[in-house]
C-alpha cells in the first residue's frame, strides 16, 4: 500500500491512539513513582552503611552524592555516595539547604529526631546485634540454657492447656 499521510483520518486516529495509549502509560508510571516514601532531601536523617552511624543530608551535591553531617553521632562532613547510605523515614523538618553545625545541631534538638530513632525497631534491632556480637563463648552458652528453660516452660504449659481443652 500507499504510505498514509498525516491528514489521511485513518492515520489521525491512529496517532490519537499511540498518544492515549502513551499518557496512560506515564500517569501510570507517575502513580508508581509516587509510592516512594524515602527521598532523598535536606534534613533526610540517613544511616551510614559502613559505620551504623545517623547523620542527616545537608546539601545534595549531584545524582550519585549527598553532603552529610552527623554532629551528635560524630559523623564529620562530607560527601558520601547514595549507595553507601540507607535512608530512614526520619526527616528534620525545615533545616536550611547547606547549614552549619551550629544549625544542624539546634535543628536536631528540636525535633527530637534522634530520641525517635532509638525508640524505632530498627535501632533497637542494630543494638541488639552489637550486644550479640559481644558475647563471650560462655555467655552464648548460658544464653542457651536459658532458651532451652524457657521452652521447656512454654511447652509444659501448652501440653497441660492441651489436656484440659480435651
Amino acid at each position: 500500500g500507499t504510505p498514509q499521510k498525516w491528514w489521511d483520518p485513518i492515520a489521525f486516529d491512529s496517532i490519537n491512539l499511540a498518544h492515549q495509549v502513551q499518557t496512560s502509560f506515564f500517569s501510570d508510571l507517575a502513580m508508581v513513582q509516587g509510592s516512594f516514601k524515602r527521598q532523598v532531601e535536606v534534613g533526610r536523617v540517613v544511616l551510614l552503611n559502613d559505620s551504623q552511624k545517623l547523620a542527616v543530608i545537608v546539601d545534595i551535591v549531584d545524582h550519585k552524592r549527598a553532603l552529610v553531617e552527623g554532629p551528635t553521632t560524630g559523623v564529620a562532613r562530607q560527601a558520601i555516595a547514595y549507595q553507601n547510605l540507607i535512608l530512614t523515614n526520619l526527616v528534620v523538618k525545615g533545616l536550611p539547604r547547606n547549614a552549619g553545625q551550629a544549625t544542624l545541631k539546634k535543628f536536631l534538638e528540636k525535633s527530637n529526631v534522634l530520641s525517635a530513632w532509638e525508640k524505632s525497631a530498627w535501632a533497637q534491632k542494630l543494638q541488639q546485634r552489637q550486644i550479640r556480637a559481644g558475647l563471650t563463648d560462655f555467655d552464648r552458652f548460658k544464653l542457651n540454657k536459658l532458651k532451652n528453660q524457657r521452652r521447656f516452660i512454654v511447652g509444659s504449659t501448652i501440653a497441660q492447656a492441651k489436656k484440659q481443652a480435651a
